[in-house]
């Protein structure tokens, strides 16, 4: 295995690649699409699949625990191809297309009656998404040794940021200088979603020309069966941690629980935002970019706090906190006096948890992995673990949404799972590294 420095420019291309699609996460799942789906569908009774939608928001809920569910079953199968295929870029390839000209079509959602174009367009848009970085994952053993494994990661995590930022302000720029560029307000998140997925397909093609080449394995060479192999190889990781790793099996259930509450506010806090206390673009989007920067700082204050008292206790404070969030934004309603504020400071406190629950969850886990060689497969777990959560937590705050009419509601029920999560950490068996 050669080094990073040995391999730098492989490195740096495949780092490159979360350049090209975090715009995807931070523009479309998180902050313009929501704004911009609320805006056209508020009030309105949204027709889709012969069903009249009284709360579009619901719809838009559903809609991504669906393409999480999608994602959550191939997830395998795309990793069992790409072990035994030999043929990771081109999929990869396949799903960044998939992903980049699906939001590109988000420019034709332009009104109530194209609703429909919306939902399908941002469900293919997160399969493309999330099937990627299926593959994008599974070339890091390949291009750097274990020990540099965490600083290549840091890299693409550098990257996606930096990148990301830069487009948010580009496209917040679109808005408020609208007049200035030429075009109408409602113009101007539609052209956003096209310089999303130029940027994503764009900058995506440094990466593709300097990975290294498919080694496609003939179809008479493969062992029968290869298609599935990557669900045998979950239900055997699932059976030895039941049987063999109580502590991991006990973690796993937390990490579940913590998931569906993290995931749904990440997901869902802008709809509620504009839906629920009515505030304003701008405001939405200062509030994101103060949540995107403290989550940096939060990761690095709580891993201090893991390496002097423990991983467990520092995921305790976290819980804790995420809860106090999510009993704060239930109190918050659109006539409260200086709402904005609150909701900065509210955004403040999730932002400096956000980074640090996130980062904790995976070493934790890595931490409490057994002696094994077979480490892709316990973190596919891992990964199949996530999205069945968010598929559960999106879901329940679009029921809730649907049945209240208030994401107050929704919002609040998701304490319910931090609340879960914690009794379960507190009963965890301490270990070597997990105390």
């Amino acid at each position: 295995m050669q080094t990073i420095e040995d391999n730098s420019k492989v490195v740096k291309a495949w780092t490159f690649y979360d350049w090209a699609n975090s715009v995807y996460s931070l523009v479309i799942s998180t902050a313009i699409f929501p704004m911009y789906y609320d805006a056209i569908t508020e009030g309105q009774f949204v027709s889709f699949l012969g069903i009249t939608w009284e709360h579009p928001n619901s719809l838009y809920t559903y809609a991504l625990s669906f393409s999480f569910l999608i994602v959550a079953i191939i997830s395998p199968i795309l990793s069992g191809i790409a072990d035994y295929r030999g043929n990771k870029k081109s999929f990869m390839k396949f799903f960044c297309w998939l992903g980049s000209l699906s939001v590109m079509s988000l420019f034709f959602f332009s009104g109530i009656t194209t609703t429909w174009v919306g939902i399908i367009a941002s469900i293919l848009a997160s399969v493309g998404f999330w099937g990627s970085i299926v593959f994008y994952n599974a070339y890091l053993p390949e291009i750097a040794p274990p020990e540099d494994h965490d600083r290549v990661s840091a890299r693409g995590f550098i990257n996606g940021y930096i990148g990301s930022i830069i487009l948010l302000l580009l496209c917040l720029s679109l808005t408020i200088f609208h007049d200035f560029f030429g075009i109408t307000e409602a113009m101007a998140p539609r052209l956003s979603f096209i310089a999303v997925g130029i940027w994503w397909l764009g900058f995506a093609q440094f990466t593709f020309k300097r990975l290294p080449k498919d080694k496609v394995i003939p179809k008479s060479q493969l062992e029968e069966g290869y298609l599935w192999k990557g669900f045998q190889e979950l239900k055997k990781v699932l059976k030895e941690v039941r049987r063999e790793h109580p502590v991991l099996k006990q973690f796993l259930i937390a990490f579940f629980l913590i998931s569906v509450g993290v995931q749904t506010i990440i997901l869902t806090a802008t709809l509620f935002g504009t839906a629920e206390l009515e505030l304003g673009k701008i405001n939405l989007i200062g509030t994101i970019l103060v949540i995107q920067v403290l989550a940096i700082f939060g990761a690095f204050i709580f891993s201090r706090i893991s390496e002097r008292y423990g991983n467990v206790k520092a995921l305790t404070i976290t819980i804790v906190i995420w809860m106090f969030v999510c009993f704060g934004a239930f109190m918050l309603h659109k006539d409260l006096d200086h709402i904005l504020v609150y909701f900065y400071i509210l955004g403040g406190v999730l932002g400096l948890v956000l980074g640090a629950i996130q980062s904790l969850a995976r070493s934790t886990y890595s931490k409490l992995l057994p002696e094994t060689e077979d480490h892709t497969t316990f973190f596919s777990f891992f990964d199949v673990t996530e999205k069945i959560a968010i598929v559960t937590g999106t879901f329940v705050y679009g029921l809730l949404n649907a049945i209240t009419n208030s994401m107050q509601w929704s919002v609040l029920s998701l304490a319910i799972f931090f609340l879960a999560s914690l009794f379960v950490l507190l009963k965890l068996k301490k270990t070597k590294y997990v105390s």
